[in-house]
C-alpha cells in the first residue's frame, strides 16, 4: 500500500537537514514543524487497526515532539533547548509505555550500558555544560528508559537479539531497537555539539547529523504496524 505521507515526511527530513546544513533557518522553519505532523497523519489514516488508548498515546507522543521540534529550530538558545527537552521528555515516555504495553520489560544485560552511557553524559554536561545538565539529564533518564524497552526481545520474538539489540527483519517490530539506537545517537551528538562544537561550519554539520538520525528514528518508531 502507498504510503504518500511516509514519502513527504521523508522530503521534509531532507529540506530540513539542508537548511540546517547551510545556515538557511527559513528552509527549517517551512519543513521542520510538518515533520511528526506528516507522521501523525500516516498514523491515522493506517492506523485504524491500533486500539484506540495505544492511538492516542502515539499521537499524543508525536504532538509533544512537535513542540520540541519548533522549539529545537535554534539549539543555541539554552532556554529552548531545555523546554525543548521537556517535550521529548513527554514523548519518550508516551513511547516507553507503548513498548511496555507490547510486553517489553527493562533486561540488565541491555539496560546497564545504556545507563553507563547516561552517567558518562550526565558527567559531561556537569563539567562542561552546568546551566543545562540537570534538565538534560532528566530527559536522558526517559530517552534511556525507551531504549531499553525498545531493543527487549519480547518485542520482535522472530529476530536476532545481538549485543542488546534486535536485528531488523520483515517484522516492522523488529527495528524498534534500531530507531531507539538512532534516537539514543542523535541525542547524544547534541549534548558532543554543545560542548565542543565551536565553528559555524562544525555546528552546522553535526545539526545536520542530528536533524537526520532523529529523523531516521521517528520514521522507524512511529510506523503504526509496530503498534499492532
Amino acid at each position: 500500500m502507498a504510503r504518500p505521507l511516509r514519502a513527504a515526511f521523508v522530503g521534509a527530513a531532507a529540506v530540513t537537514v539542508f537548511g540546517a546544513v547551510t545556515g538557511r533557518e527559513k528552509m527549517q522553519w517551512a519543513a521542520k514543524p510538518l515533520l511528526m505532523p506528516l507522521l501523525a497523519a500516516d498514523v491515522a489514516v493506517h492506523g485504524s487497526a491500533l486500539d484506540r488508548t495505544d492511538r492516542r498515546v502515539l499521537l499524543g507522543s508525536l504532538a509533544a515532539a512537535t513542540v520540541g521540534d519548533v522549539l529545537l529550530i535554534d539549539p543555541d538558545d539554552d532556554r529552548r533547548l531545555i523546554a525543548g527537552a521537556s517535550s521529548f521528555a513527554v514523548m519518550q515516555t508516551g513511547y516507553a509505555w507503548l513498548w511496555s504495553r507490547r510486553g517489553a520489560r527493562p533486561r540488565a544485560s541491555i539496560a546497564v550500558p545504556r545507563v553507563a552511557a547516561w552517567l558518562g553524559a550526565a558527567a559531561l554536561m556537569r563539567m562542561k555544560a552546568p546551566t543545562v545538565a540537570l534538565p538534560l539529564t532528566a530527559y536522558g533518564a526517559t530517552l534511556g528508559t525507551a531504549a531499553t524497552l525498545a531493543s527487549d526481545p519480547e518485542l520482535a520474538r522472530d529476530a536476532k537479539n545481538v549485543a542488546g539489540l534486535n536485528i531488523p527483519n520483515r517484522d516492522p517490530r523488529s527495528r524498534v531497537g534500531v530507531g531507539a539506537l538512532l534516537f539514543t545517537l542523535s541525542d547524544g551528538l547534541i549534548v558532543l555539539r554543545r560542548v565542543f562544537a565551536r565553528s559555524e561550519k562544525s555546528r552546522r554539520v553535526t545539526e545536520g547529523v542530528i536533524l537526520a538520525t532523529y529523523a531516521a528514528a521517528q520514521y522507524l518508531l512511529t510506523d503504526p504496524r509496530v503498534h499492532r
